[in-house]
């Protein structure tokens, strides 16, 4: 594996807000569904990712030998495995992309999603 940068990280955060820039123009919604699709994947999206990369901060800043053991210290680890546990809850988002390819597919299928007169 490459070795990790704060550049490639914030690469990666670009990558995020282009996308989002994309929305805003107001794409095709069929398009936007599938490049959104792998940000909210229930086992490899994004809130699942950024919760377990939490928990690996809490757990390797605790687990260094440096870290001062104080209460402050303690309270700053909660908080970053409260904040992880709340992302784990936003993996159910991928239902809501489901339901949403589930509208769009039976729209297209009516005849009612193409803006043309029958």
């Amino acid at each position: 594996m490459p070795a990790l940068t704060p550049d490639t990280i914030r690469t990666a955060t670009e990558t995020l807000s282009d996308l989002t820039d994309y929305l805003r123009e107001n794409p095709d919604p069929v398009e936007a569904l599938a490049l959104v699709e792998p940000l909210l994947d229930e086992y490899t999206g994004l809130p699942v990712q950024l919760a377990d990369t939490l928990r690996a901060l809490a757990r390797a800043v605790q687990e260094h030998p440096d870290t001062p053991r104080t209460a402050q210290l303690a309270l700053l680890i909660t908080e970053l495995r409260t904040a992880a546990w709340e992302q784990t809850d936003q993996h159910t988002l991928h239902y809501v992309l489901d339901d949403l390819r589930d509208l769009y597919g039976s729209t297209a299928a009516n005849g009612q999603g193409d803006g043309r007169c029958p």
